[in-house]
């Protein structure tokens, strides 16, 4: 007699999660597609950390919180056909973890052994001991610290400004983590072609003790006269937005 259980629709024992590759330091990076969200970007994490089906590379898959320069990479392959009008236009993208002290900006810090955010600035500023100053700002990328940096207030200004002149800003090539002296992925996002009237740098001021915030990108139509606005002062349990979660 024929056993009926091996007939009959399969279906995948976890959530299908379609994958989008995308060009990252002359490397291939996979992200999650559709971006997660929109929430709150740490429950955007705890979305990205769980199971998920792959029907090309393998049953199961998972993803991890993106760096800042991972979701700008994720962000700029064909801005305007994906990440513009799936995100931007009606809702905020959650670029990454950055720490405000009053010097400067750290981007993208490193976490203890029990997976917390490491907000000690003594600790943090060791870390520049390692690092390398290399067009103004500091750069650091290693297992323990991916796509670490710094940039001191002094090196962007905030406000409205032009295109090219936010992407030569030290806050652009942090969170883009590039040696260049342009941030090349954040200049093809903010461009005149999308935003006639410029980007807005906001919320990246100095504060007496070091704060931890998620740096955000957000052009909603309607919204701030269709400019680009740069936020550093967005609250992990906060907002609602989108996250590129980095295949494991």
């Amino acid at each position: 007699m024929e056993n009926k259980t091996e007939f009959g629709i399969i279906e995948p024992k976890f959530p299908v999660r379609n994958l989008l590759v995308v060009p990252h330091r002359n490397e291939k990076l996979q992200v999650s597609y559709s971006a997660f969200g929109p929430d709150f970007f740490i429950k955007n994490i705890r979305e990205m950390q769980k199971s998920y089906s792959h029907l090309t590379i393998g049953e199961k898959i998972s993803f991890k919180e993106p760096t800042t320069s991972e979701s700008i990479s994720a962000t700029a392959y064909d801005f305007g056909n994906l990440a513009k009008p799936e995100i931007f236009d009606s809702s905020w993208l959650q670029l990454g973890y950055i720490i405000k002290t009053s010097e400067g900006v750290f981007a993208n810090p490193p976490k203890d052994s029990q997976g917390k955010t490491i907000m000690d600035e003594e600790i943090l500023k060791n870390y520049l001991n390692k690092s390398k100053k290399i067009n103004g700002i500091w750069l650091y990328n290693g297992k323990d610290a991916r796509d670490f940096g710094f940039a001191s207030y002094e090196t962007f200004k905030q406000g409205v400004q032009e295109c090219d002149s936010f992407a030569k800003s030290g806050l652009a090539r942090l969170l883009e983590h590039t040696k260049e002296k342009t941030a090349g992925n954040l200049r093809e996002i903010a461009p005149p072609k999308f935003y006639k009237r410029g980007v807005n740098v906001r919320g990246f001021d100095s504060v007496k003790e070091p704060i931890l915030r998620v740096a955000g990108l957000v052009s909603i139509r309607g919204f701030d006269d269709y400019r680009l606005n740069v936020d550093g002062d967005i609250w992990d349990e906060d907002e609602d937005g989108f996250a590129f979660g980095v295949l494991k």
